[in-house]
């Protein structure tokens, strides 16, 4: 099998945890260890988008895309941010009076706006794959796990109620592909070749020989 821009984000497993772990452990990852990769963050990944109906490939190459391989800022503890929610690019240089939404960047010493996670099993993935799935399925087409999900997901972050089942692709989670990019749907911003890099991840993990 072969990801384009056009497969779809609901699908079935295709890759093994092994493949995902590895191709994570085999580039710079952070400050995460292979205990953290193998035993915590790919097998919430596979467990979480399998109760749901999600491509457990298709949301952690998407992970990889927006942390660069958990070696971003935001994907790092304390935030666990795994793909960019919330992250704005708004910034300032004062603490916050409310400091929900918001972490210190070390690095670029300022506030940054963001999400952060408490942990990666019980709330980081499943906003991101809550997420995934507000953006995959029309309001009341979801069944009762979807649903909670998606609850789960956005008490983290709100989701405009229009924006659900805007993308049933990973072309469409880029504002370019989005139906209704125009509004302000869409995962990135613009997002011209969004879907073209997370499928060629997906493709790339597909490609690590199994253990």
């Amino acid at each position: 099998m072969m990801y384009t821009a056009d497969s779809p984000i609901l699908g079935p497993q295709t890759a093994a945890m092994d493949q995902m772990s590895r191709y994570i452990l085999s580039r710079p990852h952070g400050e995460y260890t292979e205990k953290d990769v193998a035993d915590v963050i790919i097998p919430a990944y596979v467990r979480i988008c399998l109760t749901v109906g999600v491509d457990p490939l298709i949301a952690v190459a998407q992970m990889i895309h927006e942390t660069g391989n958990l070696t971003s800022f935001w994907s790092q503890r304390p935030q666990r941010n795994p793909a960019g929610i919330g992250v704005t690019g708004q910034s300032q240089q004062q603490q916050p009076v409310n400091l929900r939404g918001w972490a210190y960047n070390p690095q670029r010493q300022r506030w940054e706006a963001g999400v952060s996670f408490a942990t990666w099993a019980d709330d980081a993935v499943p906003a991101h794959v809550g997420r995934l799935l507000a953006y995959a399925l029309a309001e009341g087409s979801e069944t009762p796990p979807q649903r909670e999900l998606i609850a789960k997901a956005l008490s983290y972050r709100p989701f405009p109620s229009t924006f659900r089942g805007s993308a049933q692709t990973i072309k469409q989670l880029g504002r370019a592909h989005n139906p209704l990019g125009a509004r302000g749907a869409g995962w990135a911003s613009p997002g011209h070749n969004y879907g073209e890099a997370i499928a060629r991840i997906a493709n790339q993990i597909l490609a690590v020989p199994l253990s």
